[in-house]
């Protein structure tokens, strides 16, 4: 199809209409976020050790702050029993006592994931941000 200018003349205006080539590529972005979302791994899946040896692993270094969560969610800092509540209370007063030291965490396989946040939250309020993960 041609289209003629103001003056009339027989004079063919080339313009190229964008707006199909426009419509093809939305649908392809469409598809291929469809397809990202489907092919994308599962989001992140923790992966805590065993506590079957938890104990043994848990006293290789004494100068370290050993903290030890069971599978039910109860902590022990350095054979001080608690909870996620008095956590920040226990780990304030232990990194006062005893200094900034090496946090070891050990922790049971089935310990809530909670659990493990508030720790490391504890211990970077108390000022002590170095805490490793003992795994076995």
């Amino acid at each position: 199809m041609s289209l003629l200018s103001a003056r009339g003349d027989e004079e063919v205006m080339a313009e190229i209409n964008i707006t199909p080539f426009t419509d093809v590529l939305l649908v392809l972005l469409i598809i291929f976020m469809i397809l990202a979302a489907l092919v994308t791994p599962p989001g992140f899946e923790k992966q805590l050790p065993n506590s079957s040896n938890s104990q043994s692993t848990a006293n290789k270094n004494k100068n370290d702050i050993q903290v030890v969560v069971n599978d039910k969610g109860v902590i022990y800092v350095d054979t001080t029993k608690t909870d996620t509540q008095g956590i920040y209370r226990v780990m304030y007063d232990t990194i006062k006592k005893r200094g900034k030291k090496k946090i070891s965490l050990t922790s049971d396989i089935k310990a809530p994931y909670g659990v493990i946040i508030r720790i490391l939250d504890a211990a970077k309020r108390a000022g002590d941000e170095n805490v490793g993960f003992v795994t076995s």
